[in-house]
Order: C-alpha cells, then structure tokens, then sequence
C-alpha cells in the first residue's frame, strides 16, 4: 500500500493533486488506506496503454535513425519496430537491427498492409513534412517527431516533437538560475 501522501513527496505534487488526477480515471484507494500498489500500477498502465505491444516505423536512417533503430529500450517497455525506411538508395537494403531498410516510397503501401501503430520521424527538416504526409495518408494517428521543425498534421493526428536544441535551452535557463541563485 501507498499513500497519496507518499506519492505526492515521491512526485513533488501535493497529495490532494495526487487523488484529484487518479479520481479522472475512477477509484484506485481506499481513504486512510490509501493505494494497493500493484492494483494501481496494473490500472495505470492499461490507462496509458502499455499493457500491450506497440507497432512502430521509423523513417530515417542517419545517425540519429540508427540510434533509434539500435536502442534496446523500446522492446521490454512493448515498442517494437517493425521497419524501417529511409530514401538513401545507399541504405536502402542493407540490414538494421534485424530489418533490411526498405525504401520511403514504399512506406503507404507497407502500411496499407501491415498494422502499425506509431511512427518515428529522424529525417531532415526539408523532408519531414512529405514523411509525416505520408505517415498520415497511411493511417497513422501518432508521431514522434525528431526533425526540428514542427509538421502540420489532422487534429485526429498526435504529434510529440523531440527538439534536443529547446531541450538544452530550458537546461541553460536552470544552470544560469542556479548559478546566479547561489552567488
């Protein structure tokens, strides 16, 4: 068991904003009890989905793709990567990560045919959109967004855009408050 209180230090949000959240989704404790854990642990993750498998794609084979491509932290957590494009005809068949890269213009018709969930887009600012336009054509409704810009997409579409620059950015405005805090 754990109580909202616990959960609240653990989270740095007050326990009230603990039950308020965990009260949109129905009743996980019990009051002065509070949460069995592994009842609450089991519900959230079917509430966010990852009590299954995930089908992704990524488009996009340069450094960043291959990092993608090769990190062994989607699998256990029920993302698997089911192939892999990218329009470098020098790429384009070689094998990564247990998958032979097929090419871009072949991605709406691989989704035509094949279930998948969730694309990654690691390409060029300059070819971002076309890949997102084609991820979208093809039937997806969620995006991972590596490219520095931000596409255009139907409201049914869910974007998440990583920018490591942005990332850094809000990074220097800590480290600079910090300092100037401890001075």
């Amino acid at each position: 068991m754990v109580s909202s209180q616990v959960l609240g230090e653990r989270l740095d949000v007050t326990p009230a904003q603990i039950r308020k959240d965990l009260s949109y989704f129905g009743r996980f404790g019990k009051q002065g009890r509070g949460y069995d854990v592994l009842l609450l642990l089991g519900r959230l993750r079917e509430i966010l989905g990852l009590d299954r498998t995930w089908r992704v794609c990524l488009i996009g084979v340069g450094r960043l793709g291959q990092a993608i491509a090769e990190y062994g932290g989607f699998g256990p957590q029920g993302f698997h990567i089911v192939a892999i494009f990218d329009s470098d005809p020098n790429l384009v068949g070689r094998d990564l990560s247990r998958h032979q890269v097929k090419h871009v213009d072949d991605l709406e018709a691989f989704l035509r045919i094949h279930h998948v969930d969730i694309g990654i887009v690691a390409v060029p600012a300059d070819a971002a959109q076309g890949v997102v336009d084609r991820l979208v054509g093809g039937g997806i409704h969620a995006i991972l967004n590596y490219a520095p810009m931000l596409p255009h997409v139907p409201r049914n579409v869910a974007v998440r855009n990583i920018d490591p620059v942005l990332a850094m950015q809000s990074m220097t405005f800590h480290v600079k408050n910090y300092q100037t805090s401890a001075k």
